[in-house]
């Protein structure tokens, strides 16, 4: 299960909240993020967060965030699967398509990156939190703290987090069987009890674990 969405979702508070209430129903629980879960792939985070991989382009980019995407489902994801555990991924290659697609990468490249990182490991849902973007950055900046520093994606024009605001919506648009979009600006309790709705419609009957 993957959770998406633009800066200031609040998808590692929504993802801590249901990890605990899976694990206060007995599931066996992993909760992980990208670009990073593994030691490889948080260097790869640091360096594209850090903006020191823009001279590579987008394309670079893309292709760092496969690689560390690969890492994470080899050593990570793939093996918890295999143990029956719930996978809780703070984004997934969702936001490549959203970030980098919307940013011009072409959509065979990113196709192909994907085929090599993930092969079949797919979520069975996608909660996308969806949010305007001024409130999204204004929560991004409370929740670095006075003197931190915006990270290389936070610090980009209104207009371009709208484009990936809008490619969310529109991968939800096509993928409906998989995403569920909720209107992440409403209060942390509201938010949370509709995305436990989601998984118990579209999970728990079933006994997934993906």
């Amino acid at each position: 299960m993957t959770f998406e969405g633009g800066e200031g979702a609040g998808k590692s508070t929504q993802i801590r909240r249901l990890a605990e209430a899976l694990r206060k129903r007995g599931a066996n629980v992993v909760v992980t993020r990208e670009p990073g879960g593994t030691e490889t792939a948080e260097r790869i985070r640091d360096f594209l967060l850090s903006g020191k991989a823009i001279g590579l382009g987008v394309e670079g980019e893309s292709i760092l965030f496969a690689a560390a995407r690969a890492d994470h489902v080899d050593r990570v994801i793939r093996p918890a699967l295999e143990r029956g555990e719930w996978v809780l991924s703070d984004r997934f290659f969702d936001s490549t398509r959203a970030y980098q697609g919307s940013d011009g990468v072409d959509e065979k490249l990113l196709a192909a990156l994907e085929h090599l990182a993930v092969g079949a490991v797919r979520p069975n849902l996608t909660i996308i939190l969806d949010l305007p973007v001024e409130i999204g950055l204004g929560r991004a900046t409370r929740r670095r703290g006075e003197g931190d520093v915006a990270d290389r994606f936070e610090r980009e024009t209104l207009d371009r987090h709208e484009k990936r605001r809008q490619a969310f919506l529109e991968i939800a648009r096509r993928d409906p069987g998989r995403c569920v979009v909720i209107d992440a600006s409403r209060p942390e309790d509201d938010v949370a009890a509709d995305i436990w709705k989601a998984v118990e419609v579209r999970l728990l009957p079933t006994a997934e674990t993906v």
